[in-house]
């Protein structure tokens, strides 16, 4: 995780490599799936449960119910991601706070 530079300032995770491996760690993509699974079911119950119960599923409702799920899965990376991003500059906010001389 981001480390204070030689100037004092912060290197945060803010490239797109860094963000990227936090995106796809383990943790955030179990959570990911899980969030993705739940809501996307119960959107995909609220929005398509008539067409589901008559039987008159299109492709068009098959494309917006993998959309549904997706919706979430990208929601909750992107939470997790920015959760994990802020703590790593609170935590190196306060290691610089506790290093530097009083």
């Amino acid at each position: 995780m981001p480390e204070p530079t030689s100037e004092g300032k912060e290197a945060h995770a803010t490239s797109f490599t860094d963000w990227w491996g936090c995106a796809f760690h383990p943790s955030v993509v179990r959570r990911g799936l899980k969030f993705a699974v739940v809501v996307g079911t119960i959107l995909i119950l609220i929005n398509h449960g008539d067409a589901i119960v008559s039987g008159e599923l299109t492709r068009t409702n098959y494309v917006k119910m993998a959309m549904t799920v997706v919706v979430p899965y990208v929601v909750s990376v992107l939470s997790s991601v920015g959760a994990m991003i802020d703590g790593a500059r609170r935590a190196a906010s306060a290691t610089r706070r506790a290093t530097e001389p009083v």
